[in-house]
Parts: C-alpha cells; sequence; structure tokens
C-alpha cells in the first residue's frame, strides 16, 4: 500500500546535508519533500503541514552523534511523530456488557459484512468468545445471504428474521437470543448506502439508542482516500463512533486515510483488514505501520502471525530432521501449507527490513505455491520420504503425473536442496533466501 510513499520518504531524506546539527537551512528542503509526498499519498493538507510542522521543531538543534548521519537521525524523528499521528499505541476492542454488543456501521461497499464475519472469526478463535453475528441489513438481501455463508465458513451462528423489515427490532431480539443462548459478543452488521443520507443516519442512530453498544466501529474502504476521512467526520459528527475499521488495505490505495484520519476524527483505528480470507484481519499497531512506511519492516507482526501457527511438538520433531539430515518433502509440504496460513505471501515479505523495496516489481501471484504443490501430490509415498531415490525417471514420471515439464520438477528438487541447506544453516546465522517457486521478474 506505501511502495510510492516509501520510495519518496527515502529520496527526500538523502537531500539533508551537513554534519553536527540538523538546522532550519539544511532541513528545510527535506520537509518541503516529506510534505509533498505525504499530500501525494493523499494525506489531508492540513494534517501533512502540521505534521512537517512538528517535525521540524522536534528536528531543529538537534545534536548529531558521529556514528549517525543528518539523514537518519530525521528519519528517526519521522517515524516517531508518524506514529504518534496514527494514534500512539494498538487500541484494545471493548467487549463489556453479557453480552457485549459491536455494532458496524459504514457506507454500502465499504467491507462491513466482510468485516463482521473476520472480526467474530478473530474474537472466537483468539478471545475464546461465543459469538453472534446479526444480519440488520434489511434492504439488501445479498448482505444476508453473505453474512449466513461466511457465518457457515468459521461455525458462528448467523441471526435471521426473514420479513422483518424493521433493522432496531432485529438487533433488539438477536440480543435477546443472546442471552437465552448464552452467546457472550453479538455483532450487528448493519445496512450502508451509497452516500451518508438523513435516513440512513437516523435508522443507525436508532439502532445505537436500543442496543447501547459497547463498541461502535465505523468501517471505511481505504480505497476511496480523503474521501474515507470526509466520510469518517460526518459518521462521527452524528454517530460519535468508538474506532475505525480500514478495509481493503491490498487494493490500489496511496495509504493516505491511514495516516490522516485518526487526527481529523480523534478516533482511534482499531482494524486493518486486507483480501477476502476470514483470517485477513490485523489490530491497528501505529508503530508497526510507521516502520512500514518508511521501509522498515514489520518484524513484530510478522512473529506473531508465524506464532498463530506454531505447533511447539512439531517443531521440536522438525529440529531432530534437520539435526539428522532428514528433512523430507513430507515436512516442506507442511512448511508450504504453514505459510499459506499466514496470509499473502508479498505482504509477509515485505514485513521483513527491506523487503518491501526489492518486492516492488516482484510479481507473487496468490496461487505461487499451486505448481509445488502438485509435483510433490504426484510423488510415491516413499519418495517423499527419500527425496534421495528420485532419479531421472522417477522424474519424468512426477512430471507427467502433475502436468508439468521435467524441467519444473527439476527446478524444485533445487529449492528443496536449497531450502533444507537454509534450515540447517539459520542456527549458525547463516541465512540466505533462496528463490520462492513462483516470483517473477516485473520488467
Amino acid at each position: 500500500m506505501f511502495e510510492n510513499l516509501t520510495d519518496k520518504l527515502e529520496r527526500s531524506f538523502k537531500i539533508l546535508k551537513g554534519e553536527g546539527r540538523i538546522t532550519e537551512i539544511n532541513v528545510a528542503e527535506t520537509l518541503k519533500e516529506i510534505r509533498r509526498a505525504l499530500i501525494d499519498a493523499d494525506v489531508n493538507y492540513k494534517v501533512a503541514k502540521s505534521f512537517t510542522d512538528e517535525v521540524k521543531q522536534k528536528a531543529l538543534g538537534q545534536d548529531v552523534l558521529k556514528a549517525v548521519k543528518p539523514g537518519q537521525m530525521l528519519t528517526k524523528i519521522v517515524r516517531d511523530e508518524l506514529a504518534a499521528l496514527m494514534g500512539g499505541t494498538a487500541s484494545d476492542i471493548r467487549l463489556e456488557g453479557t453480552p457485549a454488543v459491536i455494532l458496524i456501521a459504514g457506507l454500502q461497499g465499504s467491507g462491513k459484512t466482510t468485516f463482521s464475519g473476520k472480526l467474530a472469526a478473530m474474537l472466537k478463535s483468539k478471545k475464546g468468545r461465543q459469538v453472534l453475528l446479526v444480519a440488520g441489513d434489511v434492504y439488501r438481501p445479498a448482505a444476508i445471504d453473505q453474512l449466513k455463508v461466511l457465518g457457515g465458513q468459521i461455525g458462528v451462528e448467523v441471526y435471521t428474521e426473514e420479513g422483518n423489515k424493521n433493522p432496531v427490532e432485529i438487533a433488539r431480539h438477536a440480543i435477546q437470543y443472546a442471552r437465552q443462548n448464552n452467546l457472550n459478543v453479538v455483532i450487528i452488521d448493519t445496512a450502508g448506502r451509497l452516500a451518508v443520507d438523513e435516513a440512513m443516519m437516523q435508522e443507525i442512530t436508532a439502532i445505537k439508542d436500543a442496543v447501547k453498544p459497547s463498541e461502535t466501529l465505523f468501517v471505511v474502504d481505504a480505497m476511496t482516500g480523503q474521501d474515507a476521512v470526509n466520510t469518517a467526520r460526518e459518521f462521527n459528527d452524528r454517530l460519535d463512533f468508538d474506532g475505525v475499521v480500514l478495509t481493503k488495505l491490498d487494493g490500489d490505495t496511496r495509504g493516505g486515510a491511514a495516516i490522516s484520519i485518526r487526527s481529523v476524527v480523534n478516533k482511534p483505528l482499531k482494524f486493518i483488514s486486507s483480501g477476502e480470507k476470514m483470517d485477513a484481519l490485523q489490530v491497528f499497531h501505529p508503530e508497526r505501520m510507521a516502520d512500514r512506511i518508511l521501509g522498515m519492516g514489520d518484524v513484530v507482526s510478522l512473529v506473531e502471525r508465524a506464532q498463530e501457527q506454531f505447533d511447539e511438538e512439531e517443531a521440536r520433531k522438525l529440529k531432530k530432521k534437520l539435526v539428522k539430515d532428514q528433512f523430507n518433502f513430507n515436512d516442506f509440504i507442511t512448511q508450504i501449507h504453514q505459510i499459506k496460513k499466514m496470509g499473502n505471501l508479498k505482504d509477509l515479505a515485505s514485513m521483513l527490513p527491506g523487503m518491501g523495496k526489492m518486492l516492488k516489481n516482484v510479481d507473487i501471484p496468490d496461487d505461487v505455491f499451486k505448481q509445488t504443490e502438485a509435483i510433490i501430490s504426484s510423488m510415491t509415498p516413499a519418495e517423499r520420504e527419500h527425496p534421495e531415490i528420485i532419479n531421472a525417471r522417477r522424474r519424468e514420471r512426477i512430471a507427467k503425473g502433475s502436468g508439468t515439464t521435467v524441467a519444473d520438477v527439476n527446478r524444485l528438487m533445487k529449492q528443496f536442496d536449497d531450502t533444507r541447506k537454509m534450515m540447517k544453516a539459520v542456527a549458525g546465522g547463516g541465512l540466505k533466501m533462496p528463490k520462492m517457486p513462483g516470483m517473477r521478474q516485473r520488467r
């Protein structure tokens, strides 16, 4: 999302010349470029100007250590101010009441229904809550059907009232149902409109007054840029919501909404969402986002995602196999499945410092492992267990069985050997990443 902004900020820091101190003279051009980069990223102009003024005040007169260049010092100041601008620290969701009621609001097409499903999945899996999804969009039958499908995918009950066109009644009845069935979280998905209108505002306000939610979340499409910020302001003036959710961060967006929205509505960004998968939802951490914007990666989030898929017993077994040089294709495919569960591969790689820039012109398709899985599936159990027995004749048979070529099989065998060597080298610090199957350099 922030690739262009990251590039422009990096170039602006290189402008800063001089040694010893940061002065108004040597910082002026850099701050001008930073402000321009933020505005190009669709950050609110007043927010961009206020931000650079604040950076200037913090930077002027700063002593620069001999081991640190002025540009590096300014990068640190910009990073801290970016984190502060986006809220400083993560803001947790409040789950108060029996049941705790979460009201979801936003315009039509912003991703409310999908987010409702993702939030239900997160609360169920990570907080152990018994969740009830409520289909409160009575105007769009597809929204009710979509919520039912999502509920089925994640194993969460969906409350609907066929024929009832009163969303306030539906919400009240759903809460009663939750109490009767020992469900401790109720997530109410409400109707949206193509634009903010009085009827919509009255309806969502009436629902809020009736159910008194512990948390009201405003869902906004990040791809709408400054329109997202303006819509959030209008909703907040009427609804006084508790937090913002930015969706579609995997789309073609410049990122300005993520940077500006906190300072404009004075409400925290609580979640960021990308993709359609039910696990593609993250708590928003301003410090980590600031690191990613400045190309520093987000190793903490990467580790957290890995830990969610981490099986301690399996890890012990794998370590023993690596020590004995017994890592095989069964282990290889298991690792691939765990990586796929962690999310989009390019997004994961961009969390490593410097990798975002390196991968800017590299295509990593969603089905990057499809061919690899097909080839391994065409192997016999003995071949998966003992890769060393795979000779030329076996490679021909595997290629035919997987609909690939012998060259594809040979390439995978080489990647497997590289991965096995890499995993053995990790403990000794000699890590060198092999090229992932499916990566293509864009020209």
